[in-house]
C-alpha cells in the first residue's frame, strides 16, 4: 500500500475535563477523500472540549488503486471499530459525516440505534440520477476508474486532496451501501441534523430531503448551507457548520 497523503492520517484529541469532554464526536469524511476534508472542523471541535476521532477509512488518502480493493464492509468496520472506542471514554456519542461519510452514519444509526445520541449529516450520499451509472456493472469490468470527483468547493484555494481516479469497483460498493441503507432510513430514531448545501455538484441536494422525509427520528432538522458546495466543510460556511454540531451536540447529549 502506498504512503497516507500528508495530513490525511488518522486524527483523535481526548475530551477536556467535564462536559463537553464526556462527548464524544465521530467524523466521517466521503468517498475517494480522506480526513483532509474534516481535519480544521474535527481540530475546531476539540478546541473546545470535546472528545474527538477522525479515522482515515481504507482504502483512502494513500492512491486510488488501493480503494480498489476495498468495500463499503471495510469502511463501515473501521468506523464501528472508532465508534466503540469512543464509547469507553465518552458518555455520549454523536455522529458527523460528509457524504458517503454521512452513508456510513445512517448505516451505524440504524445498527446502533440506542446508542447513537445523534447525527449530522453533511451533503448525505444515497443516491444518484446520473444515467450513466446504470452502465457501472459492465463498465467497471472493463474501465478500473473515472475521472474524479473531488475538490467541489467554492472557496478559493481550498483543497481536500482527493483521488484523481474514481475507483469503480469501489464505486459499484458505494451504491450497494447506499441502496441497504435507503431501505432501513426509517429505522434511524436518533436526532438528525442535515445539513445542505444549496450548490452541489456531486451529490444532488435530494438525497438530503430523502433523509429529513424518510427517517424515523421525531427530532430532525435541515438546514441549508447557502455560500458553500459539495465539501462544505472546507468552504465559506465552514463556520456555521461548526457552531451548529458544537450546539447539536451538547443538546442531544444533555438530553440521555
Amino acid at each position: 500500500m502506498a504512503p497516507v497523503i500528508p495530513g490525511a492520517q488518522t486524527w483523535s484529541a481526548p475530551g477536556a475535563p467535564g462536559p463537553p469532554g464526556n462527548v464524544g464526536m465521530l467524523l466521517l469524511h466521503g468517498f475517494t477523500g480522506n480526513p483532509v476534508s474534516l481535519r480544521p472542523l474535527a481540530e475546531a471541535l476539540s478546541h473546545r472540549g470535546f472528545a474527538v476521532h477522525l479515522p482515515r477509512l481504507p482504502g483512502h488518502g494513500t492512491r486510488w488503486q488501493d480503494l480498489q480493493r476495498t468495500t463499503w464492509h471495510d469502511w463501515v468496520r473501521e468506523a464501528a471499530g472508532a465508534f466503540e472506542q469512543l464509547r469507553t471514554s465518552t458518555s455520549a456519542q454523536v455522529l458527523v459525516g460528509l457524504s458517503m461519510g454521512g452513508t456510513i452514519a445512517l448505516h451505524l444509526a440504524q445498527t446502533s440505534a440506542a446508542r447513537v445520541a445523534g447525527l449530522v449529516v453533511i451533503n448525505p450520499s444515497l443516491f444518484s440520477t446520473d444515467r450513466r451509472l446504470k452502465a457501472l456493472p459492465l463498465l467497471k469490468m472493463v474501465v478500473p476508474g473515472l475521472p474524479g470527483i473531488g475538490n467541489d468547493i467554492c472557496k478559493a484555494g481550498a483543497d481536500e486532496q482527493p483521488y484523481p481516479t474514481t475507483p469503480l469497483k469501489a464505486l459499484a460498493s458505494v451504491l450497494a451501501l447506499q441502496r441497504q441503507v435507503r431501505q432501513r432510513l426509517a429505522e434511524v430514531t436518533a436526532p438528525t441534523l442535515i445539513l445542505t448545501s444549496r450548490q452541489d455538484h456531486v451529490v444532488e441536494p435530494a438525497n438530503s430531503a430523502l433523509v429529513l422525509d424518510s427517517i424515523g427520528s421525531a427530532d430532525k432538522e435541515q438546514r441549508w448551507l447557502e455560500r458553500s458546495y459539495h465539501v462544505a466543510t472546507l468552504d465559506h460556511d465552514a463556520p456555521e457548520i461548526l457552531e451548529a454540531t458544537a450546539a447539536f451536540a451538547l443538546r442531544v447529549a444533555s438530553d440521555r
